[in-house]
């Protein structure tokens, strides 16, 4: 039978099962700073990232995954998980900042590539918040009462953005950074209204725009035929506002959430901070202070690949969660400064 959430009558919303997609072989620091002519030294102390993953070939430039691909395999080992039953998909939902196309919505090629039909679809753009977001609504559907398994996939393939044949010599640090920041992947969950597989019930989700009146912290421009030869740069960064305001804001979500839940900080066993890079999640993980949870990242080896991140963060958590244990994940959307993040207890 359902259970429901904390007393109240809603309808409960569980993770069954998770799989991840990494394109191609990791690219280290060396590698990266010998193609992008820029030091080495600066990309390890500055940045704290030590290898990522990407869709096209750093050499040629050629596209070797779409995003769709890459959603297609992370989704197909959710799938394949003890728990998941493909043919009880109700929804499919996708979290992206970079979809293939505008049209049609790639989260419909993905649906195509693993054979789902007459299924709604739904597609969410946005940041790093985006895989928070599609939980989020996957999760508001089970509760609902009209759905009882859906698909949530999260995902970016961000180096399309970027010119690898650029010259960087004279680059600003700002604009550098975007080079050895990001990189590509996905992941998806399934997720249902009974605690089946994984037995991980979602406590609690939050996401929540906050950035009324500030500058965007992040750009990523979109050029259609009449301006694709503009001079404008198609990601733009603040990384200096990004440091001065994520590990604030990242405290703020993460009482928020213990509030919301009446936990205490002891009680949490995992804890799933931003990953911005190796580097800034280091700092951040310093400033929530929360010694007796252990952390769960994976940025310093994935580089930051947007919407992927979360799926594998819970990856990694599943291999370590136990019956009874407690987790909570903070992210935060620098685009336009959006609060996220979600609870998780084993059953």
């Amino acid at each position: 039978m359902t259970q429901d959430t904390k007393g109240t009558g809603e309808r409960q919303a569980y993770i069954a099962s998770v799989g991840t997609a990494l394109p191609g072989d990791p690219v280290d620091n060396a590698t990266l700073a010998k193609m992008l002519d820029v030091n080495e030294e600066w990309i390890d102390v500055f940045i704290g990232t030590r290898t990522r993953h990407f869709a096209r070939d750093l050499g040629t430039g050629t596209v070797r995954w779409s995003l769709a691909d890459l959603g297609a395999q992370a989704a197909a080992k959710a799938l394949a998980a003890p728990g998941a039953d493909p043919a009880a998909i109700d929804f499919v939902v996708l979290g992206t900042a970079t979809p293939d196309t505008l049209m049609p919505a790639t989260v419909n090629d993905i649906a195509d590539q693993l054979g789902l039909d007459q299924v709604p679809t739904f597609q969410l753009q946005s940041g790093c918040a985006g895989a928070v977001q599609a939980l989020s609504l996957a999760r508001t559907m089970i509760a609902s009462g009209q759905y009882r398994t859906g698909l949530v996939i999260g995902g970016d393939v961000c180096s399309k953005h970027l010119d690898l044949q650029r010259d960087l010599s004279g680059a600003a640090p700002g604009d550098l950074v975007n080079f050895v920041l990001f990189g590509d992947g996905a992941g998806a969950a399934v997720v249902t209204d009974e605690p089946v597989g994984e037995r991980v019930a979602i406590r609690t989700i939050l996401n929540r725009f906050t950035g009324l009146g500030r500058a965007p912290g992040q750009v990523i421009e979109w050029f259609g035929l009449a301006d694709r030869h503009d001079d404008r740069q198609a990601l733009v960064e603040d990384y200096k506002a990004i440091e001065e305001s994520v590990p604030v804001m990242a405290v703020e979500i993460l009482w928020e959430l213990l509030g919301e839940l009446d936990w205490a900080p002891e009680d949490l066993d995992y804890l799933l901070p931003p990953q911005l890079s190796g580097r800034m999640t280091r700092r951040i993980t310093e400033q929530l202070d929360v010694p007796t949870a252990q952390e769960v990242s994976c940025v310093a080896d994935t580089g930051n690949n947007g919407n992927a991140l979360p799926f594998l963060q819970i990856e990694q958590l599943l291999r370590r969660m136990s019956g009874g244990e407690k987790a909570l994940a903070v992210a935060i959307e620098s685009s336009k400064w959006i609060k996220a993040g979600f609870a998780l207890e084993k059953i």
